[in-house]
């Protein structure tokens, strides 16, 4: 997701605040490779034309010296880059609520909701589906089986063609539900018969949410379309999918915010829980590699339940933690992304993840498959007190044979398991079991130092 847009963002404020002197040449340098990033990640010419200016201005203005100059540049380069990125809009949920999905075939917005759909049930609201797209023969269908996956009540009628006949059979139950997510029907273009459409169904239904799903790597021509469903479908907020496979996110972005259409969550994966909340200045922060801790903390609660998180968070608090915590935790770890996403989100760790080649990250992964296999390998017994592994070299022995590993990586996962241990223990801020900003950043130290997975 915009690599190298982060990078030159790095490279051009280490740049800028390792500078003994910030003369012509320099500038010109930064600026260069500021636009040629900015426009690679399909941001308009003419906003990146309108910022770097600005930033050359203040470079060469003479009346600015030293340090101050320095702060100066990196304060505005920062607050230009969140302009363009626009503001964030937050969803207030009330008693009920219904949030109708629109947008253009090949979007992503059935499976779009399925994500929606999961993010709400794990924060302990009941969710459901309506599925009123009767013009795409596999919509209903697609819509029953994503929701099945993830265990969501879904309401369709393959038969029934009339949005309106079908949101009116079922209108009495979907009373039952807390938040009722709408798929609609697309098209290959925004015409006349979709737009009637949507304005008949928006004026039936009255949705207190309507969401323009649409796919990143559509660039510039995002103004276009956000324009055209605001003006037709009162569209109240924008949704991106695709944000990890396209290097033009840029574009979508920058355009929602120009024309005053807020992007509210993003995709940014195939998975369930890929989805996350657009935050301007979290997700700038992410670029800047300054880390982005309230999506870390967020993807925890989209990967644990509620209940799940409450128990690990007593039993840290008592300084206790079960080889079921960790391999828990690493199955979580693995529903959030994996190493490669993570990494993005802890202040610092950007860097480390340039210098791990792809090769180096599958190794990681792969590692973290030899602990789960391990663990399925172990007694109950076994689990419950791993430090009877640590005295019976025959045991490992099995186990290692079991999991069609090594008996060098069952000690590994031991030794990384008897560390934790004792981190978890030594780690008095934990005790409250509250996982604040500043005690995950602690957290996150530490463990980068002393763990090898």
């Amino acid at each position: 997701m915009l690599d190298n847009l982060s990078k030159t963002l790095r490279k051009t404020t280490d740049k800028i605040a390792n500078a003994v002197f910030l003369d012509k040449k320099l500038v010109d340098s930064i600026i260069k490779d500021l636009q040629r990033a900015l426009i690679e990640a399909d941001v308009n010419v003419q906003l990146v034309l309108e910022i770097t200016k600005k930033i050359k201005s203040v470079a060469l203005d003479e009346r600015i010296k030293g340090i101050e100059k320095k702060e100066h540049i990196i304060k505005l380069l920062h607050d230009e880059l969140l302009s363009i990125l626009g503001t964030s809009k937050q969803i207030v949920l009330s008693k009920k609520n219904i949030f109708m999905f629109v947008g253009l075939y090949g979007n992503g917005k059935t499976t779009t909701i399925g994500k929606i759909a999961l993010y709400y049930s794990k924060r302990g609201h009941k969710v459901c589906a309506l599925g009123l797209d009767v013009h795409r023969p596999a919509a209903p269908e697609q819509l029953k089986q994503i929701c099945d996956k993830i265990k969501i009540p879904v309401f369709i009628d393959k038969n029934e063609k009339s949005p309106s006949k079908i949101y009116n059979k079922y209108k009495s139950e979907l009373k039952n539900y807390e938040i009722v997510l709408v798929d609609t029907a697309g098209r290959d273009a925004l015409s006349k018969d979709l737009i009637k459409e949507l304005k008949s169904l928006n004026s039936l239904i009255k949705p207190t949410e309507t969401f323009l799903v649409m796919s990143a790597d559509i660039g510039q021509a995002a103004k276009a379309q956000a324009q055209e469903f605001k003006k037709s479908a009162n569209i109240s907020g924008v949704i991106i999918t695709r944000m990890d496979s396209t290097a033009k996110a840029g574009g979508a972005l920058t355009a929602c915010s120009e024309v005053k259409a807020p992007v509210v969550f993003i995709g940014v994966g195939e998975k369930p829980q890929d989805l996350e909340i657009f935050n301007p200045e979290s997700f700038l922060s992410r670029l800047l590699d300054m880390g982005d801790l309230q999506s870390l903390i967020d993807k925890v609660h989209s990967a644990l339940t509620p209940q799940q998180i409450q128990e690990q968070q007593s039993r840290l608090q008592e300084g206790k933690l079960t080889m079921h915590d960790l391999i828990s935790q690493i199955e979580a770890m693995d529903s959030m992304g994996g190493i490669s996403k993570l990494t993005s989100l802890i202040p610092g760790f950007g860097k480390a993840k340039e210098s791990l080649s792809e090769e180096q990250l599958e190794t990681q992964e792969q590692k973290i498959k030899n602990y789960k296999n391990i663990y399925n390998s172990m007694t109950l017994d076994e689990r419950e007190n791993p430090e009877l592994l640590e005295k019976q070299s025959s045991r490992i022995q099995r186990i290692a044979h079991g999991s069609g590993t090594t008996t060098s990586q069952v000690r590994s996962l031991l030794k990384q398991y008897k560390m934790l241990n004792e981190m978890i223990k030594s780690q008095s801020s934990l005790s409250s079991g509250n996982l604040d900003q500043k005690t995950i950043m602690k957290f996150a130290k530490k463990f980068g130092k002393k763990m090898k997975f």
